[in-house]
């Protein structure tokens, strides 16, 4: 049957979601390019074979974003979105253009740590939620979810061709072009958000830590982008040894996995809203999540199995990276939306920089076993907390317990 009105998305939804992906992906867009080359760039500056100091570049931005997220998320609560995310914009294109014009090392940890804080992820994401009513909330998020993965896997690629091309400081410029050009997506195309009340930044975050089932969903992100980094300390020579792939063909895993986990994505998501059956999905993808780590750990012995696993790694994450947000937005109250996700935002910049720390720890002391065993005993206590989660209530449904 056809979807009746009131089960599609309106053209101001659909514009609101769009445009807000494009900002997503013009901000990361430049973070994402530096990955694959930042450290061949960092071996010509002064003290840039120094692997701490290359280490605190890339770390920098994330430990920014960490401490400044759930400001920017309550700021947007008591002063509204769109200033707020222009203001992070302007933070993080100046960031970009101090690090394209750094003649070091440390230059270049100064304009990434001023990169991270603009730390608009939070505001973003409620601004968003503003904009949609909850049966559609979870499908703009998978929006803009899916506008990250896909800039991530065209940053795997077009990362080295443009360092070859315009060189590590045109990167960085280009970076700072990009979140300016945000800046005109954010002014006049991202719709005006309806008006909601405002109160003191400090009394939404109290009542957003008060709340359980919040708390339940930022242990969720938290556990799953530590997860995701810690994965990432032994993937690529994973794919190097175990696959025989070289580093510059890495791209043809990740790029075929993140397409067939959006293919898979998409209509789970949509079954999950149409037919009342998100706790069912959302667990599903934890129990999937937990697979994983013995998959890599125990049946994956070549290429094949690697992307394999990959693959299945992607689907979960991408489902969980679409639900939690809206989850999280359709929970909070109105006007603590952005203290809410700010919240959320900080809980996961900080699960990427530990599951780097503790990830690198685990495998260079105690071996790539105890990174896998330590990823599905973190997997199995999210299981168990969000079993006892009670999804919010979709319309005309009483809450699912």
């Amino acid at each position: 049957m056809p979807a009746s009105p009131i089960d599609r998305m309106s053209r101001e939804e659909l514009r609101g979601g769009l445009s807000l992906a494009a900002v997503f992906a013009l901000r990361m867009l430049g973070l994402f390019l530096i990955l694959p080359v930042f450290a061949i760039y960092a071996q010509h500056l002064p003290s840039g074979n120094d692997a701490a100091l290359v280490g605190a570049a890339l770390g920098g931005y994330g430990l920014t974003q960490a401490c400044l997220q759930i400001a920017y998320g309550a700021a947007s609560d008591r002063f509204g979105r769109k200033p707020v995310i222009v203001f992070g914009l302007l933070v993080f294109a100046i960031g970009s253009f101090v690090a394209a014009l750094a003649g070091d090392i440390h230059g270049v940890i100064a304009g990434r740590v001023l990169q991270g804080a603009g730390a608009i992820s939070a505001a973003v994401t409620a601004l968003a939620a503003d904009l949609t009513r909850e049966q559609h909330l979870t499908k703009v998020m998978a929006m803009i979810g899916s506008s990250i993965g896909l800039v991530f896997a065209v940053s795997m690629v077009g990362g080295p061709l443009l360092y070859v091309a315009i060189g590590m400081p045109g990167i960085f410029s280009l970076t700072g072009v990009l979140a300016l050009l945000a800046i005109f997506v954010v002014v006049r195309i991202v719709p005006l958000a309806p008006a909601v009340a405002r109160q003191p930044a400090w009394q939404s975050f109290l009542e957003v830590l008060a709340d359980r089932q919040l708390l339940r969903l930022n242990f969720g992100v938290f556990a799953l982008h530590l997860m995701l980094t810690a994965m990432w300390v032994l993937l690529p020579v994973e794919l190097l040894t175990t696959g025989s792939l070289p580093v510059a063909e890495h791209w043809k895993i990740y790029l075929p996995a993140l397409f067939v986990s959006f293919a898979v994505m998409v209509p789970a998501i949509i079954a999950a809203e149409r037919y009342a059956r998100l706790k069912l999905v959302f667990n599903s993808a934890i129990v999937l999540l937990i697979a994983v780590p013995a998959g890599f750990a125990f049946f994956a012995h070549d290429v094949l199995g690697l992307a394999c696993w990959l693959t299945a790694f992607f689907i979960a994450f991408n489902i969980l990276e679409a639900t939690q947000p809206s989850l999280i937005a359709r929970i909070a109250p109105p006007h603590a939306k952005g203290a809410a996700l700010g919240v959320y935002n900080t809980t996961q910049s900080l699960g990427l920089f530990l599951g780097g720390v503790v990830g690198g720890s685990l495998a260079k002391y105690a071996g790539a076993g105890a990174v896998w065993a330590g990823s599905a005993l973190l997997a199995i206590v999210w299981l168990l907390l969000a079993l006892t989660m009670r999804m919010p209530a979709a319309r005309g449904r009483p809450a699912a317990a």
